[in-house]
């Protein structure tokens, strides 16, 4: 096997997990306005399904990035698949017992696994090939990333928010046990998709090995805490990760509203996943090709700019003009992960593996960001709540911009 065949093959499986981790993570948004419903939750209350998913992030990237450096990629990866098999497991059980907080558990078990799942897989996704073609590589399995948001959505929608608790009339309590087992339905489906990717994995694990960053125990996980560019790189992932699950988090209940299109909830969702989360993978594949051509850093600035500006333009708005310029918004988050990931790796004088782990600790900012998104629309509205990430998209162009000039 030559060199290129010998990272390509790898580069294909990891993509693979690109997919399912984005699949899994989009599958939530459903998830807010159900048990919101079904737990009778305010909207602050129901974004805890996200806080307690990204919370994990913050506490869990750290000790990743620890197992990732003792274990190598290929180990880490395993046994973060069988984390998030445990916490899809979890599920069942918190609906059968009707506790909210079970839930939440589940979702903070997930999360680690997932957490795990990025620390070991961005960086690698990036090595393997030639270091100038990284920004190119990471951002293609981030397109990848992006085709399973666009099925989360879709899949989660059609199974959790059709009959029950949004059916209307009938049985109150009938109407919650049938949502409770759409949930369920949806979770096992999940964890039998993850346990045969498990498999799979662990078949073909010496090949994902002979690519895989070696191990790298003599480091520790804290030396991205002394560069300067981890840290602002990691800035710039907290908010661009709180921006992007912000707005996936209130857009079904966002579309659903009168004044913008006054349609169902699960209609809204299916437009979440084929315009919002659509539009993201489609500026991924996009990206690929225009980051070959141009330079990293005046593209994220760009993509920064024209999503701060369209979020003011929803706080402003109503109807299909609001619906148009919300939407569009997953267009121009679509090279930021990647890009502000990839630029931090090439300026971090930590290792790699530190410096992915602070870069996943910042997706905490998943949960934060979230939380005073939810507490903003209690008391003044969803379309206020855009104000929010406009900010968060502004900071992210003024990175991109000192990337510029480095």
């Amino acid at each position: 096997m030559n060199q290129e065949k010998a990272t390509n093959l790898p580069f294909i499986y990891v993509t693979s997990l690109f997919f399912a981790w984005g699949f899994v993570t989009s599958m939530l948004d459903p998830l807010v306005p159900l048990v919101k419903s079904v737990f009778t939750l305010s909207y602050s209350e129901s974004m805890l399904t996200q806080f307690a998913f990204f919370l994990s992030y913050g506490v869990m990237s750290l000790p990743a990035a620890g197992i990732v450096a003792r274990r190598g990629s290929a180990a880490s990866i395993i046994i973060a698949l069988l984390c998030m098999l445990l916490g899809f497991l979890i599920v069942p059980m918190a609906t059968s017992l009707r506790a909210y907080w079970l839930v939440l558990v589940a979702l903070f078990v997930l999360g680690s696994g997932i957490t795990l799942l990025q620390v070991a897989a961005n960086p690698l996704a990036a090595a393997l090939g030639p270091p100038e073609r990284s920004h190119l590589r990471l951002t293609l399995s981030q397109a990848f990333n992006s085709l399973g948001t666009v099925f989360g959505p879709l899949l989660g929608s059609a199974v959790m928010l059709r009959g029950g608790v949004f059916a209307g009339g009938g049985d109150v309590e009938a109407a919650r046990t049938e949502s409770l087992g759409n949930i369920d339905f949806s979770f096992l489906l999940l964890a039998a998709a993850i346990a045969a990717l498990t498999f799979g994995l662990w078949k073909v694990r010496r090949h994902l090995a002979t690519a895989s960053l070696e191990a790298e125990p003599g480091h520790s996980p804290f030396e991205a805490l002394r560069s300067g560019w981890a840290l602002a790189g990691a800035l710039g992932i907290f908010l661009y990760v709180g921006a992007e699950v912000s707005i996936a988090s209130i857009m079904i209940s966002f579309l659903a509203q009168p004044q913008i299109l006054d349609i169902s909830p699960e209609q809204a969702g299916h437009r979440l996943g084929m315009l919002y989360w659509g539009g993201a993978m489609v500026g991924r594949f996009l990206g690929s090709w225009l980051l070959s051509r141009f330079r990293a850093g005046p593209l994220l600035m760009a993509a920064a700019l024209i999503a701060c500006v369209l979020c003011l333009t929803v706080s402003q708005s109503a109807g299909i003009v609001a619906a148009v310029a919300a939407l569009s918004v997953g267009l121009f988050n679509s090279i930021m992960f990647p890009t502000i990931f990839t630029l931090t790796l090439e300026r971090s004088s930590a290792p790699a593996a530190a410096t992915s782990g602070l870069l996943c600790v910042a997706i905490v900012g998943g949960a934060i960001l979230p939380q005073i998104v939810g507490r903003t629309a209690d008391v003044a509205g969803l379309s206020v709540t855009f104000l929010v990430p406009a900010l968060a998209y502004f900071a992210i162009a003024m990175f991109a911009f000192a990337t510029s000039r480095k």
